[in-house]
């Protein structure tokens, strides 16, 4: 069983990652997740931008036939790797970081907690977006 976790901010850029995670199952038995993780304090919904781009989420989740996972938390980085061990994640997608050299840390340091049981991959950013 072939289990993949795409990690996904609420822009509607992140298609190209979802799909990206969508063929990485190649047909093999197994469940595509899509993940957003938001800070507790981030207002959910407090925009249409917000809702519209987290109904875009759900409209590609059915799409591809994938599980999407939307959940607040104040440690993403911990949470992310919960998330690849309750479900038995194998492999991860996540979108390149823009210009910002802490968050290419941040992957890097999530790649190193995961890497026992999950490959992590990064995929280039469409002028800066992920």
């Amino acid at each position: 069983m072939k289990n993949v976790m795409v990690c996904v901010t609420q822009q509607k850029t992140c298609d190209r990652l979802i799909k990206y995670g969508h063929e990485l199952l190649a047909g093999e038995k197994g469940e595509l997740y899509i993940i957003h993780v938001a800070p507790k304090a981030f207002k959910f919904l407090g925009n249409s931008q917000e809702g519209e781009a987290l109904d875009y989420l759900y409209e590609k989740a059915l799409e591809y036939g994938a599980n999407l996972t939307v959940v607040r938390s104040n440690n993403i980085m911990d949470t992310l790797v919960d998330l690849v061990n309750k479900n038995k994640i194998c492999h991860v997608v996540m979108g390149a970081a823009g210009q910002v050299n802490n968050e290419e840390n941040l992957i890097a340091m999530f790649g190193k907690k995961i890497d026992k049981q999950a490959r992590l991959t990064v995929v280039p950013s469409e002028g800066g977006d992920s």
